[in-house]
Order: structure tokens, then sequence, then C-alpha cells
């Protein structure tokens, strides 16, 4: 049996893609621990972080053929566990929240504000879109890497073949357009 320990992540990946059991298991033994950890975290519940993490892995596993990871696997991973924890948080704010209507008729005269909050949430997250796509073409790619796709300023700098200083010169421009195009958003609403 071959020891894939020393295997880099892209090895490891295009191993996958081919089929490979081993890889994937070394994949899961490598970032296993630090994704549960992460989701363990955010959820405060072991069984439901440790269920996002599996199910991570399971469709890692079911689309091991078609699977394309542009970033690195680390990023790859984190940025997938944070979108399930959000999904799991979500579910578990609905089911908190909607699932028992008698107890949201007895509170009925309670006011509820969860709803404008979300529709607010809605609102700056469909401004922060709009100013994200007006951003210059190379300030908008190194905006979307860095926040979106979790890449570091090194990786950014190595996939546009710029300096770090560029990357953080675009970036720090970026988040300067952003936060005055939401500061005066905050103040309509």
């Amino acid at each position: 049996m071959m020891d894939y320990s020393e295997h880099t992540d892209r090895q490891l990946i295009a191993l996958l893609n081919a089929g490979d059991k081993l890889a994937f298991t070394t994949i899961y033994n490598r970032y296993w621990k630090r994704l549960f950890t992460a989701a363990a975290n955010k959820v405060d519940d072991l069984q439901e972080a440790e269920d996002i993490v599996q199910q991570l892995f399971i469709t890692i596993w079911d689309r091991r053929r078609v699977l394309e990871i542009t970033s690195s696997l680390e990023s790859y991973l984190a940025v997938a566990v944070k979108y399930r924890v959000l999904k799991s948080l979500d579910r578990s704010f609905k089911r908190q929240h909607f699932s028992d209507e008698a107890a949201n008729a007895a509170l009925g005269e309670v006011e509820d504000d969860s709803m404008q909050q979300w529709l607010e949430f809605q609102e700056i997250k469909a401004r922060l879109n709009v100013l994200v796509d007006a951003l210059p073409e190379k300030c908008q790619l190194v905006y979307r890497l860095s926040r979106e796709q979790g890449h570091s300023q090194k990786e950014i700098a190595e996939e546009l073949n710029v300096s770090e200083k560029t990357v953080e010169w675009h970036m720090s421009k970026a988040l300067k357009v952003l936060r005055t195009g939401l500061k005066g958003f905050f103040l309509t609403l």
C-alpha cells in the first residue's frame, strides 16, 4: 500500500479525480480535524459539526470525477465548511423560529423583527454585490479571490503574476470603495 502523506494537495486532487480511494483518505485525514474544529466553534453542537464535515467529504467523494479546485485545497475546504455551517445555522434558525405555529401564535403580540433583519441583510448583500460589480476589473478580481474564494494575498499575487504589494493596493482600494458605498447605504436604511 502506498503512503500518500508526502503528496501535495494538488497531487492528491489529481489522484482523487481518477477515483483513488487512498488519495481521498489522505485528504480526509489531513483536513478532517481542522474542519471539524472550525464547524464546532460555529454551531456549538458537536454532532452537527461532525455531520457537516462528514457531508462535505461525502460530497467530495461523490463529485470526485468532476471536482475542480482552482484555489488551494485548504481554502476550498474552509469555504465549503463555512457555507455548510451557514446553511446549518439557517436551518436551525428557521426551525427555531418558524416550526411551532402555536408558539408563534402565542408570541404574536411580541414584536419579532427577525424577518426585517433578514430583509435588511438581503438588501445589504445585494448592495454589496452591486458595489463589487462596479469595481475596476483588477480590484474586483482581487476582492473576489480574497473574500469569496479565500485566497491569501500571496496566492493571489502568484495567480495574477503581480507583486503582493499590488494585491494589497487593489484590496485596499476595493475595501475603501465598498466601505464608502455601504456607509451611504446604511444611512438610507
